[in-house]
């Protein structure tokens, strides 16, 4: 089981955002910052080990930190950026959340490490009604089932969750904090009540 401080984290950013018309979402600006930023300040009060998965403007999220892409071309989605992640971090743990959701709890870094057993491949958040595919913690012995669900040309996360053994982690006492933003007018009206607060 692992603690919070033996887990490394992946902020995903490696997508094309068709939604949100193509541009770059990690770098998308919210209340006066790109929306990475927002992310970041979330998670840096939780864990030092941040990193960023992006296959667009790579030299400008190095601003941020440690950057690195996919190794599977044609933009596979998340499980693409887990792939990568699996390959470019050593840890036995990595957790993994989205360039687009900026008010992440607290808590979630102790949260998640918390609910893992010994036998858990997968804790994926649950705000109560839904879980939230890509913000999740995983084992790396999960590595040798993702490589062969893409290779079979599967995308679809949940399908590779079905395989393994997946617990989710009860955030329904903060359903809001998994929040994403994936067009400008999401963006914008989310901006609206975020500047408000």
């Amino acid at each position: 089981m692992p603690t919070a401080e033996q887990t490394s984290w992946v902020i995903l950013a490696g997508g094309q955002a068709s939604r949100m018309g193509g541009n770059d979402k990690g770098l998308v600006e919210l209340a006066g910052k790109a929306m990475i930023e927002h992310v970041i300040e979330a998670l840096k009060t939780q864990t030092s080990s941040i990193a960023i998965n992006a296959n667009r403007n790579c030299d400008r999220y190095q601003a941020y930190g440690s950057v690195f892409g996919d190794h599977i071309q044609n933009y596979p989605g998340p499980l693409g950026g887990m792939h990568a992640a699996l390959h470019h971090k050593d840890n036995e743990w990595i957790g993994f959340v989205p360039c687009d959701c900026p008010r992440l709890p607290s808590d979630l870094v102790t949260r998640m490490a918390n609910a893992c057993q010994e036998d858990t491949d997968i804790a994926v958040a649950h705000d109560g009604d839904h879980i939230q595919p890509v913000v999740t913690l995983v084992n790396r012995r999960i590595l040798p089932k993702l490589e062969a669900f893409l290779a079979n040309g599967d995308r679809k996360i949940i399908l590779l969750y079905r395989q393994c053994n997946m617990i989710t982690v009860d955030f329904s006492d903060q359903p809001n904090a998994f929040a994403n933003l994936n067009t400008p007018e999401e963006l914008q009206q989310f901006g609206q009540s975020y500047e408000s607060n």
